[in-house]
């Protein structure tokens, strides 16, 4: 029986390089299998701290940003496995949320100038929706995808079975 696990994901796409299966004629929706929530988004870069509108891409249990809903290959991808989500008090910018861990850096991957594949330098990702209402759908989309993965719930119930075991 084959074990597929984060750490194997995350180790392909650091050896890897990332490629989107050819344009078969669908839009993106297709490619990406019905996603949960998809639009626009501002996100602040990681080393730079400047912020850039992407169209981003929900489901899976990854959040996947683009430059644009036109272009296939995402600039970044971001796992969504043991993170959290909460609304955020941004200063120079309203309707933000944080995408965080508890764990310090975020295990996530983008593509460098160059197009390779790089692990991204975000411990938060800070992102801007258009309206307080965007940014609360984000957020509750966000959050169910986070609680909907089927390898915790599957620990999860195990975990429960052996506590009533003993």
């Amino acid at each position: 029986m084959h074990c597929f696990t984060f750490q194997t994901l995350y180790d392909s796409i650091r050896k890897e390089p990332f490629k989107i299966p050819e344009d078969d004629g669908n839009d993106l929706t297709q490619t990406f299998f019905n996603p949960g929530r998809q639009g626009w988004l501002t996100k602040e870069g990681g080393k730079h701290r400047s912020w850039k509108k992407r169209w981003f891409v929900l489901t899976d249990n990854c959040l996947y940003y683009f430059k644009s809903p036109q272009h296939k290959e995402p600039k970044g991808i971001v796992p969504l496995e043991l993170l959290q989500v909460r609304d955020a008090v941004e200063v120079r910018k309203p309707h933000c949320f944080e995408i965080y861990s508890n764990d310090g850096l975020i295990k996530a991957c983008k593509l460098d100038s160059d197009g390779k594949v790089v692990e991204g330098h975000h411990s938060t990702y800070r992102i801007c929706a258009e309206g307080e209402d965007d940014k609360d759908e984000w957020v509750k989309c966000i959050k169910a995808s986070i609680s909907r993965d089927p390898f915790y719930e599957m620990l999860h119930q195990r975990k429960k079975k052996a506590q009533k075991g003993h």
